[in-house]
Order: structure tokens, then C-alpha cells, then sequence
């Protein structure tokens, strides 16, 4: 009877050992994965200049795309640039199509539940475009109003922060990228386009367009880079990466490259 009982305490010593290791915290294999295939990709909207866009020969380029190339050549991994839809990023990232989000990510508060930023390298507002003979100066002038804005996007959010300007518009049109929301504000389908500061700026000096940025923001913000919730080894490499990139003047060279100054914010 004695060496039964002692047999069946070993036993579930030896259940309850198994359990602890197999419910014990899983190491974080993320960079060591990246680095063992060799490839990193980037899931981007690939029309969204200047941070991620095609230009006239069909190439990706842009400010995030050349920050990234240089930061996977530190690395010694190859690059992949990978479109997606920038509406399902997240179902992107989190069923491992993609290694990242990387372009001109607003980070939020909502975003952080599900995905896990590396330090803000860049800021940025949501304004209110316009045409310029259309007489709108102010944000209480677009009351009745329809408004343009990219699914998915932080501009999104940003309109749903401000439920008095939007209860005030008459209509508000979501689009699948910001530059078929533009050409709608052109054409007239729209009254004005919500959007980032950084890419409507960029946007009407490179194609000479007769808009105006209104001087009323919805929302100030900050860019970063997003990755999976459990990789916090990828996240780092990369963000250290960017940190020594701002320490020798690389990401300031890109950015005078793309935007005439020094505008990121990375380790200042």
C-alpha cells in the first residue's frame, strides 16, 4: 500500500513538472526566426507617398521604404515589400503574412491592445484638405459638408475623437487609399479629404495641386513601427537599429532626402 501511494506521488510530481514547463513563459525566437530565413517583409499601402508608394516606373519607394532597406542591410537580411489592404493590417501582421507594419503607422491607444510599437521616429497631425476656390477656412465651415477619409486609417479615428465636427458633416465617404480620396476632392465628389499632414503636404507640392491645408487640426500623432505583440526581440533589433541610424545621421540624410529637413524624432 505504502509503495503504491509513493508511486502515484511521483507521478504527479512528474504531471505537475510537465505542466509548469509546458504553461511556462515561451521564449521569444522572433529575431532569431527573421534572421534564420533571412527575409524580412514589410506589409505597406503602396500608395501613400511619401512614406510608401509606387513611382512612375512601378518601383515601391518612399522615405519608410528607405529607412527600412538600410535597416535590414545593417541586419544582414533581405527585404521584402509586401502591399496589403490597409484595413485588415492587423489580420496581416497577426496571421504572419507580414513582419511588420511599416508605413506611417499612427500609434494609438487602441492599436497598442494589439500590436507592439517600436519608439514614435516621426509626428505627424490629421488635417482637413481642401480646394482652394471652394471659400472653406475653418472646420465649422464644412457643416452639412462631405468628407473624404481612408478606411482603417487614423484619420478614422480621429473624426470618431471628434463627435461634434462629425455629427456636424453632412456625409462622410470612406476610401480604400488617400489618393483616389484626393482625386475625388478634384473632381468635386468631395467638399474635403481628412488625412495625415505629412502626406498632403507631399501630395499638393509634388503634383502642384490647388488645395489648402485648413490650419485646424483633428489630431496631433506620432508614427512608429508595429509588430506582433509577442516579438519584442524583432521589435527591438529594429528599433535600436533606427536609434544608431539617428546617432551617425542616416535617418536624417533620408529625411533631408524626402522632405527637405530633418523631421524625425527617434531618440531626441
Amino acid at each position: 500500500m505504502k509503495r503504491t501511494l509513493v508511486f502515484v506521488l511521483i507521478s504527479m510530481s512528474v504531471v505537475l513538472f510537465l505542466l509548469a514547463g509546458c504553461t511556462g513563459t515561451k521564449k521569444d525566437t522572433s529575431w532569431e526566426d527573421v534572421k534564420k530565413k533571412g527575409v524580412f517583409v514589410l506589409g505597406l499601402d503602396d500608395s501613400f507617398p511619401p512614406m510608401g508608394f509606387r513611382d512612375e516606373n512601378g518601383q515601391i519607394v518612399g522615405f519608410d521604404i528607405d529607412v527600412a532597406k538600410e535597416a535590414c542591410k545593417r541586419l544582414g537580411i533581405e527585404l521584402k515589400l509586401q502591399p496589403i489592404n490597409w484595413d485588415a493590417k492587423e489580420q496581416e501582421l497577426n496571421t504572419k503574412n507580414i513582419d511588420c507594419i511599416w508605413n506611417g503607422l499612427t500609434i494609438t491607444p487602441e492599436r497598442q491592445k494589439n500590436i507592439l510599437f517600436t519608439k514614435p521616429y516621426m509626428d505627424n497631425r490629421q488635417v482637413i484638405i481642401v480646394r482652394a476656390n471652394a471659400g472653406i477656412t475653418s472646420l465649422s465651415a464644412l457643416a452639412g459638408k462631405t468628407l473624404g477619409l481612408q478606411a482603417g486609417s487614423s484619420a478614422k479615428d480621429a473624426l470618431t475623437s471628434a463627435p461634434e465636427f462629425e455629427a456636424s458633416l453632412g456625409n462622410v465617404i470612406e476610401f480604400d487609399e488617400n489618393m483616389t480620396a484626393l482625386m475625388d476632392l478634384e473632381l468635386g465628389g468631395l467638399d474635403a479629404v481628412l488625412m495625415d499632414e505629412i502626406v498632403a503636404r507631399y501630395y499638393i507640392q509634388q503634383k502642384a495641386k490647388d488645395f489648402v491645408v485648413l490650419d485646424e487640426a483633428l489630431a496631433s500623432e506620432e508614427y512608429g513601427i508595429g509588430f506582433r505583440k509577442n516579438d519584442q526581440a524583432l521589435m527591438e533589433k529594429f528599433q535600436n537599429t533606427l536609434i544608431a541610424m539617428a546617432k551617425d545621421g542616416t535617418l536624417a540624410a533620408i529625411s533631408n532626402k524626402w522632405f527637405g529637413e530633418d523631421i524625425t524624432v527617434i531618440n531626441r
